[in-house]
């Protein structure tokens, strides 16, 4: 089912006015007969989103004893970046959509978008009620668990094989596209991003200009609308998971999806969520697990040597927005660093300018 989309729900200029009646409004539609007693505030975030978590007691009917609103965030014209790269209102009419996602991801109660404004709010679920253990850099997946999330990509891939043209409700849905919005921060901020990293990366990356690793995405980045085509998540990597209790491994944050090759997913995730020394070891078997758990005809199921022709070009994309992001205050310091440098370890050894040649991108 569709969350609701609150036309006139409010989205509010600050946390503090979220009251009773607005909760209500929220999540009448997903709870019907509810009527919200009192609305606590435990937390806030505002960064590259503002967030915020409530805790939520009814005067009549149950629901949620918590949930998490996102909205778009008002600091340092970050709404205005996210019109221009493609990003600002895809997660919120994704979960508008109501289209099916095959893998584990947040419920989500009501949706509002104002373009005019920028702007947009999405109410959801408490991750922490189902006991998500949300990962970063800092604290990797094991091997098992990769192995998880990989078949839950597959899922989603194979959901939309070839057919992201058939869902009127994903029209909107863009093709990855190397486009000025994100280029330009890119091919700006990429050289003090190296410099920053300094010895962390292997000397092969550091010999590189930042233009070159640029012109690099830009190539992988138009290869990704060749070949096999679906509906991606685009941003997957570890920052953008969780983990169950029991195992299964769930993907937040939709806001870069994408319609596009199915390799981007799948290497953006491997790479960044595993210890380089783990990466290394079991890498093969991973992107081997995948190519085995897509449900998709024999005919268009890709061959060992394709999937793993492509893998091996997807660090092109990771390595350069990460020494972009260890320029800013998105994450901290340490987690872009660890993924920088991951993705830089991934680049070298897998040669991905060399894969990027053979895909004739």
């Amino acid at each position: 089912m569709a969350p609701a989309r609150c036309g006139s729900l409010p989205i509010p200029t600050r946390w503090d006015d979220v009251d009773p009646a607005w909760m209500t409004a929220a999540l009448v539609d997903a709870h019907p007969g509810i009527e919200v007693a009192a609305v606590e505030l435990r937390l806030r975030d505002d960064g590259t989103n503002r967030r915020a978590r409530f805790g939520v007691t009814y005067a009549a009917g149950s629901g949620p004893g918590s949930v998490f609103v996102k909205a778009e965030s008002d600091v340092d014209g970050r709404r205005e970046i996210h019109a221009r790269n493609g990003n600002l209102f895809n997660e919120p009419r994704l979960f508008a959509s109501g289209i099916e996602l095959p893998v584990d991801h947040p419920q989500v109660y009501a949706v509002v978008i104002d373009e005019a404004a920028l702007d947009y709010l999405i109410v959801m679920e408490d991750l922490l009620d189902r006991g998500a253990d949300a990962r970063d850099a800092t604290r990797p997946l094991t091997v098992d668990q990769v192995a998880n999330g990989v078949r839950g990509l597959a899922r989603l891939h194979s959901r939309y094989w070839g057919r992201v043209d058939d869902h009127e409700e994903l029209a909107w849905v863009e093709r990855f596209l190397p486009s000025d919005g994100w280029q330009a921060p890119m091919r700006a901020g990429v050289p003090y991003g190296i410099r920053r990293a300094g010895d962390a990366l292997p000397d092969a990356v550091r010999a590189l200009s930042g233009d070159a690793l640029v012109d690099l995405w830009v190539r992988y980045v138009r290869s990704l609308g060749t070949g096999e085509q679906t509906l991606l998540h685009g941003d997957a990597h570890i920052g953008n998971t969780y983990l169950l209790p029991d195992g299964e491994v769930g993907f937040l944050d939709w806001q870069v999806v994408r319609r596009g090759h199915w390799s981007h997913d799948l290497g953006y995730f491997v790479v960044g969520a595993l210890t380089e020394a783990d990466r290394r070891a079991h890498e093969a078997d991973l992107v081997e697990e995948y190519r085995r758990a897509l449900a998709v005809p024999d005919a268009a199921r890709p061959a060992a040597g394709d999937v793993r022709l492509r893998y091996r070009a997807t660090p092109a994309h990771g390595l350069p927005l990460w020494l972009l992001t260890l320029l800013s205050d998105v994450h901290r310091h340490d987690v872009s660093l660890a993924l920088a440098c991951r993705f830089a370890a991934a680049f070298v050894e897998l040669d991905t300018p060399g894969a990027i040649d053979a895909l004739g991108a």
